[in-house]
């Protein structure tokens, strides 16, 4: 795949200093993200758990978050770390999540190669579909 010049070691290294600071008394499986966006800043997330499990929120909503926190932009690459560096792939609602904010040519960096989110979310439901536009996009 032809990706744009992406420093992938840098964002690793933010994913997993980010993820030094979750918030994860329950489970103590803490997470870091680190993106950066088509206007060149970085941004990132970590978990942030709560004694009503449902709410609690993925390492990728505080990214989205900090995304809106910049002035937003489109996100362009992704790396989610566990707290000791291993990648993990989002979960099925921040894949939603990331595709609203970088649409299916993001791009999602893990252990073996570098996915597009179109790879890993197939047939998103998208703003477009919200217009009537059906795609979407």
């Amino acid at each position: 795949m032809d990706e744009p010049n992406i420093d992938w070691d840098s964002l690793h290294q933010e994913a997993v200093a980010v993820a030094a600071n979750a918030y994860a008394p329950y489970s103590e499986f803490t997470v870091g993200a680190a993106g950066l966006t088509d206007r060149g800043h970085l941004v990132t997330g970590c978990n942030v758990e709560n004694a009503s499990y449902g709410i609690t929120l993925c390492a990728e909503c505080g990214l989205v978050s900090d995304l809106r926190r910049q002035g937003g932009g489109r996100l362009v690459a992704v790396c989610i770390v566990d707290g000791h560096g291993g990648h993990l792939a989002p979960c099925g609602r921040c894949r939603q999540l990331l595709y609203e904010h970088g649409g299916p040519s993001l791009l999602i960096h893990t252990d073996d190669d570098t996915l597009q989110l179109e790879e890993l979310l197939p047939d998103p439901f998208g703003p477009g579909h919200l217009r009537g536009l059906g795609d979407g996009g």
